[in-house]
């Protein structure tokens, strides 16, 4: 089955990190076809072997990298899935500059969890979650938002976010799509 790994902080904060550095570790856990997609921490793979996938990735890129690195990882199905919501109005998108992010989770948050993070909600700053990953529309950009990222991660847990568009790409090039 073929599968995506996001990496939580790959490359940010001074630590720079490899396409063939984040493969390697993959590849003695004997995971197959293992490829790095932007400098951002995406690592698609061949396994058979779902079990304890992501405590299994996450100590090999420990020991690799002297640091731990969240991993959240997504089955192509499930990544298709994803890319599939439409979680704001096409009216939202049209009116926006900012680029829609999804924010991949550990687990689908508890009601309750959900209500606290969409009280941080605006028309600026549109949110939704669905399933284990949040979706942020932010109308002005990244850079311009006002949204209290911290509160919403307090709310939700913590995650690994992406642009919808890289997710896209991703899937387009390593999990389906043209992929044979």
């Amino acid at each position: 089955m073929r599968y995506a790994a996001f990496l939580r902080g790959i490359n940010l904060g001074g630590r720079r990190v490899t396409g063939a550095q984040l493969c390697e570790p993959l590849e003695d856990l004997g995971l197959r076809q293992v490829s790095s997609f932007l400098a951002s921490g995406n690592v698609a793979f061949d396994t058979d072997d779902a079990h304890d996938l992501v405590a299994r990735i996450e100590a090999a890129l420990e020991s690799a990298l002297g640091y731990p690195v969240e991993t959240f990882v997504r089955d192509a199905a499930e990544v298709a899935e994803i890319l599939a919501h439409q979680p704001f109005p096409a009216g939202a998108l049209k009116g926006s500059t900012g680029k829609p992010q999804v924010t991949f989770l550990r687990h689908p948050p508890a009601a309750t969890d959900i209500e606290a993070a969409m009280a941080h909600a605006t028309d600026q700053d549109r949110l939704a979650v669905i399933g284990s990953e949040w979706y942020w529309l932010p109308s002005r950009g990244i850079s311009r938002s006002t949204l209290d990222l911290l509160a919403v991660e307090r709310a939700l847990g913590r995650g690994t976010t992406r642009t919808h568009n890289t997710v896209a790409r991703l899937h387009a090039r390593y999990l389906g799509g043209g992929r044979g």
